[in-house]
């Protein structure tokens, strides 16, 4: 069987200095701190998929050409299954942001960029300090490269 690797899109919703961030409810993510994101669908473009979940999870609505790819991180160990995360900066939207999923979220919350929640979920966390050092690729979750198995 193939292996299959997810795609995520997260959106880094800027004002000033500060970062949205939305709070999980439920799961083993309860009480977690997350950024607006889900995943990509079939036949969707990247940034089209990152405006619907915005328009989604906290109901602001973005044009997609107003967002920026600020990072990518091939994360393991985040679900079942690897995944491709890209992450897209915005300081225009229309509309307040408010909870559209009491369901999933208990609460939307801005926070600074150099001081995010001690209880942010890793993945989100390392890329929003990637884009906070201007860096735009990393990997995470990944045994080091001497023990990876080698086919061939």
């Amino acid at each position: 069987m193939a292996d299959r690797h997810l795609i995520d899109v997260h959106v880094l919703l800027l004002r000033d200095d500060e970062v949205l961030l939305t709070q999980r409810k439920g799961g083993p993510w309860d009480g977690m701190w997350h950024l607006p994101s889900g995943k990509l669908d079939a036949g969707e473009p990247a940034t089209t998929a990152a405006a619907r979940e915005a328009a989604e999870e906290v109901g602001v609505h973005i044009d997609p050409t107003d967002l920026t790819c600020v990072h990518t991180i091939h994360v393991n160990g985040s679900g079942p299954e690897p995944r491709l995360g890209l992450f897209f900066t915005t300081t225009r939207w229309t509309g307040e942001p408010t909870n559209q999923e009491p369901d999933k979220c208990s609460a939307l919350a801005w926070f600074p960029l150099h001081d995010l929640p001690h209880n942010t979920i890793d993945y989100p966390a390392q890329g929003i300090h990637a884009y906070r050092d201007g860096t735009t690729f990393s990997e995470h979750g990944w045994l080091p490269r001497t023990q990876h198995a080698h086919v061939g």
